[in-house]
Formats: C-alpha cells, structure tokens, sequence
C-alpha cells in the first residue's frame, strides 16, 4: 500500500507529520512502517517510532501508541467503573485498538461487553501488530461488532450500565458522536442508574468542544463531571473526558487493586480537580 502521501525524507531519516492545526504540526520520527492497508472508511497504518513506539494512525493521524496509549485508555475506562456501583453490561463505541475493552475486562463483575467498531481492519491490525494496546484481546465476554455506533445507540433503549465512547477527532463520520442528538440515544440506552463517559478533546487546543460536549451533556443529565490527564502523544498534553450520569456522583472505590500504570485510588479522586481555565470555561 501507498503511504509517501503521509511521510517526509529528511536525509536517511523518515518522518510522519501530523497536520494537527493551520500553525501546528507534530512530526514523529519512524523507524519502520510494520503495517498499512486502506480499508472502506480510511488508512490505517501500525508504525515503529523512535520516541512512542508503535502506533496506530488514522489517516495519517496518530491515536495511540505503545509508550502512552495506557494513560488514555486506563482513564477513560477505570474512572467511570468506580463510580457506578455494580456494572454488569458496558457498551464502548469505538475503541478499535481495544485498549479500552482490555481495562474493562479487569473487572470480573462486568458480564457482558458490547463493542461496536465500524472498521473491523483497525482491531484487525492492533491485535496482531500492537499487542502492547490490545493485549491481543481474546476474552468472551468481548462482543466485537462491527457496524455503525451512531446508528446502533438509536435503536437501543434500557440496556447498558455504562457506555463508554473512544472516538477519534470530531471530524467527518466522528463528528456525530458529538452531537446532541448522539448523546440523546445514548441516555436512552442506558439503565435508569446508567452513566457515560466521552473524551472531550484538548482543553487547550479544542476549549470550544469540551465546552460544547459539557453543555450538550448538561441538558441531558442531571449529573456532568468533567476530568483530565496528561497524554504526551495528544497535542497540548492535556486532555479531556466528560461523564454524564443519571445517578451516581462519587467514586465508590475505597481501595482501588486493578493492575494500571497510571490510575491510583489517589488518583481517581484527584483527576476531577480542574484548573481554574477549565472551571471558568464550564461556569
């Protein structure tokens, strides 16, 4: 496959730079391409990098990698799990590079997990060429479908404890999994003690839809925690997730024992501290 269109040659060297704004780029410099195929939806490539390790990228946009990807996916996946009491059902929408189901299969009370990802080359290519994400996820509690998120949230109603959603950025198809009307069907999917969680982009660089995801989920629940973590391979470092919930507030955890790098029962508490930007931006 192709993939000139996505590097830069600087001497013997190989570079992939990553359009993330008019005035910012982000080049890693790469070893070796391991994996690059087109699927119907977009590219998707698993590279050796020198800094990160492997990665996958998306249409030439990096979405996680084997040095980092465990912060996102630990706290996108651990926060939400302390706070709902007992869940037994979880959807995640999205999460192809299955860091996100991986972190919730630690939890033996979790029965059964949904996971829709509409491009099936994406888990494909993650399990077999980074393991160091996927755990080469082989767990029977995993329902792997393959279909669209959008379109299968709407038809569910009173199904899930928790629903966790591991979107890319809201550009094109993705962009619907920020919309109200999204996070509507989402609600509706939900026991009436469910919660959900959705990152929120950089507080930093993308401050107008963390905004716009919290007001969006404000409507909605009566119940919006917003939190943060520091994820080197994002632009700004800084990102951001957002809980919605119908019921529960606080973490229910008292002594946190699942096997992580980056979340702690300090931690767990500590992440919903917000600087004083973010606390003004939400007011």
């Amino acid at each position: 496959m192709e993939t000139t269109q996505y590097f830069q040659k600087i001497g013997n060297d190989m570079w992939l730079t990553e359009d993330e704004r008019d005035n910012l780029k982000i080049s890693y410099r790469i070893k070796e391409v391991l994996y690059s195929e087109k699927s119907p939806f977009q590219h998707v490539m698993v590279l050796d990098s020198y800094d990160f390790g492997r990665m996958l990228v998306l249409d030439g946009v990096v979405q996680t990698t084997s040095s980092d990807g465990y912060i996102y996916n630990e706290m996108i996946s651990h926060i939400p799990l302390s706070i709902h009491p007992n869940p037994e059902k979880v959807l995640i929408i999205g999460g192809g590079d299955c860091g996100v189901a991986r972190e919730v299969c630690k939890y033996p009370n979790v029965k059964e997990i949904d996971m829709v990802e509409i491009d099936e080359l994406v888990v494909k290519a993650c399990k077999e060429y980074l393991p160091e994400v996927s755990g080469n996820l082989n767990d029977p509690r995993v329902n792997f479908l393959y279909i669209d998120g959008v379109q299968y949230a709407a038809e569910k109603e009173n199904e899930y404890d928790i629903i966790i959603v591991d979107s890319s950025d809201p550009i094109g198809p993705a962009e619907q999994l920020f919309s109200k009307s999204f996070y509507s069907h989402l609600k509706k999917a939900l026991k009436e003690d469910g919660l959900m969680v959705c990152q929120s982009q950089s507080p930093v660089f993308h401050l107008d839809v963390f905004k716009q995801s919290h007001a969006h989920l404000s409507s909605l629940f009566p119940i919006v925690k917003p939190y943060t973590a520091v994820v080197p391979t994002y632009p700004g470092g800084l990102w951001s997730f957002t809980i919605g919930s119908k019921k529960y507030e606080n973490i229910h955890v008292q002594n946190f024992d699942k096997e992580t790098k980056y979340v702690s029962q300090d931690l767990l508490e500590g992440c919903f501290k917000l600087p004083q930007f973010i606390e003004d931006a939400i007011k």
